[in-house]
């Protein structure tokens, strides 16, 4: 009879025990497969985050490109309008060297002095001029400053005697670059009025520069 109850006692442990390792073996087996679960959820959220990071970091990087290469095109657009500019501006300076080889050029001169000289506004005048134009500014300078008087007297009332010389130092002679024209100075240096081609030209140019651009480029407008 004592075997008997004892086993069933043993045999009553091992049920339990069965019972006991396969709850444990079931809970197992949930919480690896639950476990499992989210860090495949989590994986494949990484993997979406890491993909969308990328595509934008490629949109991004596609948006810089497009930029640097609107941005060169622009800087290309740019450089060549100057350089046509600049070959207008030459091709123009050309032409002035044509005006002062022409027939009329010493009325231009003389013209360019009486303008110099109401500007500048002064009674002790030095006008420079190109070394090849001496001659000529000297022999029209009377008429110039003959011109100018009877302008001032008509508009004033009054009758002006200034002195207008020619510069005497061939040093201090205009360049070739400045095509031409005069310099009128006064107060020793002090002021300077430059009615040269060129710089008449470049104040053209700038005054027409909007009307050039809008002709020339008109789809930048």
């Amino acid at each position: 009879m004592a075997t008997d109850q004892i086993r069933q006692m043993v045999n009553f442990i091992l049920q339990e025990a069965h019972e006991k390792a396969n709850e444990i073996r079931v809970k197992t087996e949930h919480d690896f497969n639950l476990e499992k679960q989210t860090l495949v959820h989590e994986a494949k959220l990484n993997v979406q985050d890491e993909f969308t990071k990328k595509e934008k970091d490629r949109e991004i990087q596609e948006r810089i490109a497009r930029s640097a290469e609107i941005g060169a095109c622009r800087q290309k657009k740019m450089e060549l309008r100057d350089e046509l500019l600049t070959s207008l501006m030459k091709e123009a300076g050309s032409k002035c060297k044509m005006v002062v080889s022409g027939q009329n050029y010493p009325a231009l001169l003389q013209k360019l002095i009486v303008q110099g000289l109401i500007k500048i506004e002064e009674m002790e005048v030095v006008v420079f001029c190109r070394p090849e134009d001496v001659t000529t500014v000297t022999k029209v300078l009377p008429k110039a400053v003959e011109e100018y008087v009877t302008i001032m007297e008509k508009e004033s009332g009054i009758k002006l005697q200034p002195k207008v010389t020619v510069n005497a130092d061939r040093a201090k002679d205009l360049p070739d670059s400045s095509n031409g024209g005069v310099k009128l100075t006064a107060l020793n240096g002090k002021i300077v009025l430059d009615n040269t081609m060129t710089s008449r030209l470049e104040l053209v140019y700038e005054e027409l520069m909007p009307s050039i651009r809008a002709i020339l480029f008109p789809e930048a407008e």
